[in-house]
C-alpha cells in the first residue's frame, strides 16, 4: 500500500501530524507499536494529571475544616487512584482511535523502521514484516526515561515514571532523583498520600532548576512545609538494592560530604532520552547530534522527504511543542506557508501543587541577553480570589524591557497558574507591551488579575500592594 504521508509514532507529535495531513487532503498512515496516543497520553501528560488530581482532592478533604466543613478522617486508596488514572488514559486513547477513523487514517500496528526509497518496514507482534511507501515520512517516535550510570532502572526498586504510575502498592518511603517537572510532580503526589519523600537534585538551584530562581525558592518553601526533604547540588553516587530497602549513596557537590539515604523505592526522574535507535537513521544517512535528529525550521532532515518532530529533535521535550512542530511540518508538506515556531515563546507547565507556569526570559536570562529590565511581582496573598479559594501561596512575576516595554517573560507559581500562562503567550505573540497589559481590564475577582497587577507593579502603578 502506498500513502502520501507515513507517520512513525502516534504520540502528541504523531497523531496531530496525521490528522492535519488528512484534513489537507493527504492519504495518511500511522505506525504504532503500542497504544494510540503514545507515551504522553497513555503514560505521561494525561494519567499523571489524573493522579495529581486525586492527591489534590485528598488534600482538600483532609483540610475540609479550613473551609468550614466537618467530615470524618479521609483515607487515600492508592490502588483506586492508580485505577482511575489508567481509566482516564484508556479513554483518551480510544478518543484518538475515533479521530483516526473519522479522518480516514490507516493504523499500521507494529514497529516501524526506515528503508531506502522512501519506504517504511513495519514488523507486527507476530514477526510479520510489511513494507509501505510514501513520498513523505515523519519520524515521531518520542522519548523514554533517561538512565543514569549510577541509577540502573530495574523496574522493582529503581523505577521510572511509567512504573511510578502503576505500582501495586504505595511505598512508605521514596527517593526522587531529579527535581524537574517529572520529579516534583511525583514528589507531590506521593507526599500528599503519605509516602516519605526525599528529592535529590544535581543542579545547585535545587527544585525546578530551569525555572526562574524565585520560583525555585518559593516551591522550596512550600515543599518544606509539606515535609518533603530537598537536597540540591547533590549527586547520587550509587544505589545498593541488595537488602529489603534501597541504600542511596549521595554526595554534596559543594562540601564533598557523603551520606546514605534508605528508602523502599528510588524514582529516576532525570529527564528523557530520544527513541532514535534501530529506526534506520544510519542506513539512510540521517544526521543526528547527541542522539537528536537534526532538522530545518520546517522539520525536514538532511534527507529530502524525511522529517522529524517532537522529542527526537533538539527542541523542548514538551507535548505541545511536538504538536506545534507536527502541524507546521505537515502544512509545509502540503504546500502551505506556515510561520516557523518561535522557541522563545514556548510555555512550560509543571503540575505539582502549587502549579508552576512560565514563558520567555527568566530575570537572569534577560539580564544576560543585555536587556535593561523592569520586574514586577504580585503575590497571591494579596489576591481576593486566591484568599477566598484558600490558595494564597505563590505569585506572578513579569519581566519587561525598560526601553520599549516588550514583554520579555513571565513566571508564575500558585493555584491553577497553568491555565493563566496562555494570556502571556498570546500577549507576547502579539507584541503587547507592559502598559497594554495594565490597561487591559481583567475581571474581578480572578486569579488572572495577578498578571495585570504584576505588570502594574513593574511600572510603579500597582493598586493592591
Amino acid at each position: 500500500m502506498n500513502f502520501d504521508v507515513i507517520v512513525i509514532g502516534s504520540g502528541p507529535g504523531g497523531y496531530p501530524a496525521a490528522i492535519r495531513a488528512s484534513q489537507l487532503g493527504l492519504k495518511v498512515a500511522v505506525v504504532e507499536r503500542e497504544s494510540l496516543g503514545g507515551i504522553c497520553l497513555n503514560w505521561g501528560c494525561i494519567p499523571t494529571k489524573a493522579l495529581l488530581k486525586s492527591a489534590q482532592v485528598f488534600e482538600y478533604i483532609s483540610h475540609a475544616a479550613d473551609y468550614g466543613i466537618k467530615i470524618g478522617k479521609a483515607e487515600a486508596s492508592f490502588e483506586d487512584m492508580v485505577k482511575r488514572s489508567r481509566g482516564v488514559a484508556d479513554g483518551m486513547s480510544k478518543g484518538v482511535n475515533f479521530l483516526f477513523r473519522k479522518n480516514k487514517i490507516t493504523v499500521l500496528e507494529g514497529t516501524g523502521k526506515l528503508a531506502r526509497g522512501k519506504k517504511v518496514e513495519v514488523v507486527d507482534k507476530a514477526g510479520k514484516s510489511t513494507t509501505y511507501e510514501a513520498p513523505h515520512i515523519i519520524i515521531a517516535t518520542g522519548g523514554r526515561a533517561k538512565q543514569l550510570p549510577s541509577l540502573p532502572i530495574d523496574g522493582e526498586k529503581i523505577i521510572e515514571y511509567r512504573k511510578a504510575m502503576s505500582l501495586k502498592k504505595q511505598p512508605k518511603s521514596m527517593v526522587v532523583v531529579g527535581a524537574g517537572a517529572i520529579g516534583v510532580e511525583f514528589a507531590y503526589f506521593y507526599n500528599a498520600i503519605g509516602t516519605e519523600v526525599t528529592i535529590v537534585e544535581f543542579m545547585e538551584q535545587g527544585l525546578v532548576p530551569r525555572e526562574d530562581v524565585d520560583i525555585s525558592k518559593e516551591l522550596g518553601k512550600v515543599y518544606k512545609k509539606k515535609g518533603i526533604k530537598v537536597l540540591g547540588n547533590t549527586s547520587v553516587e550509587s544505589v545498593d538494592t541488595k537488602g529489603k530497602n534501597c541504600k542511596v549513596s549521595i554526595k554534596n557537590r559543594k562540601t564533598g560530604k557523603e551520606d546514605i539515604i534508605e528508602c523502599e523505592v528510588v524514582l529516576s526522574a532525570a529527564g528523557v532520552t530520544p527513541n532514535t535507535e534501530n529506526i534506520g537513521l544510519e542506513a539512510l544517512g540521517i544526521k543526528t547530534e547527541r542522539g537528536l535528529i537534526q532538522v530545518d525550521e520546517f522539520y525536514q532532515t538532511n534527507i529530502s522527504g524525511i522529517y522529524a518532530v517532537g522529542d527526537v529533535t533538539p527542541g523542548p521535550a514538551l507535548a505541545h511543542v511536538a504538536t506545534a512542530e507536527a502541524i507546521t511540518c505537515v502544512e509545509k508538506i502540503a504546500g502551505h506557508h506556515p510561520e516557523p515556531i518561535d522557541y522563545n515563546n514556548i510555555p512550560g507547565c509543571t503540575y505539582c501543587s502549587p502549579e508552576i507556569a512560565s514563558v520567555g526570559f527568566t530575570e537572569k536570562g534577560a539580564k544576560e541577553a543585555g536587556y535593561e529590565i523592569k520586574v514586577g511581582k504580585f503575590p497571591f496573598s494579596a489576591s481576593g480570589k486566591a484568599n477566598a479559594a484558600g490558595a494564597k501561596e505563590g505569585f506572578v512575576k513579569v519581566i519587561f524591557d525598560a526601553k520599549y516595554g516588550e514583554f520579555l517573560g513571565a513566571h508564575m507559581i500558585g493555584y491553577n497558574v497553568t491555565e493563566m500562562i496562555a494570556e502571556v503567550v498570546a500577549a507576547r505573540k502579539l507584541e503587547t507591551t507592559g502598559h497594554e497589559i495594565i490597561k487591559s481590564i481583567h475581571p474581578h475577582p480572578t486569579m488572572s488579575e495577578a498578571v495585570m497587577e504584576a505588570a502594574a507593579a513593574a511600572y510603579g502603578e500597582v493598586i493592591h500592594l
